[in-house]
């Protein structure tokens, strides 16, 4: 299940305002960027959602191949579909994956994201 296109941060403006701006936590598979309220660019109009927007980062370092890459990706859109009806006020959120995530399952990148999202307050902690 992919995650619906107005919660995808697509803009490299906005993925480069979230990693300056942002408030940073990090685990063994994981590192979240995240930024509330975001106030986006007049040339970012895709990025205007009024509640969360997320975008996942995966560099050619976890694993050469591309389909290794957009397997872990869609896993990851897939355990935030899950998580996002509980995600609290407007925040833009940039997921980078490490290396040591390439054995990672659905339940194990759900269980990360939902500690982490819950610690930077995004989701709602009940």
């Amino acid at each position: 299940m992919a995650l619906p296109s107005q919660h995808r941060l697509r803009s490299p403006r906005s993925f480069s305002k979230v990693y300056h701006q942002g408030r940073r936590l990090g685990s063994q598979y994981l590192a979240i960027k995240a930024l509330k309220n975001p106030v986006p660019d007049d040339r970012s109009p895709k990025d205007l959602s009024s509640g969360i927007c997320f975008g996942v980062s995966i560099s050619r370092k976890v694993h050469k191949r591309a389909v290794v890459r957009n397997r872990l990706k869609r896993q990851i859109h897939a355990a935030l579909s899950t998580l996002l009806p509980r995600a609290t006020g407007a925040w833009w959120v940039v997921i980078n994956v490490r290396t040591t995530a390439i054995d990672c399952k659905y339940y194990d990148f759900l269980r990360e994201l939902e500690s982490l999202l819950t610690a930077l307050e995004v989701l709602d902690g009940n």
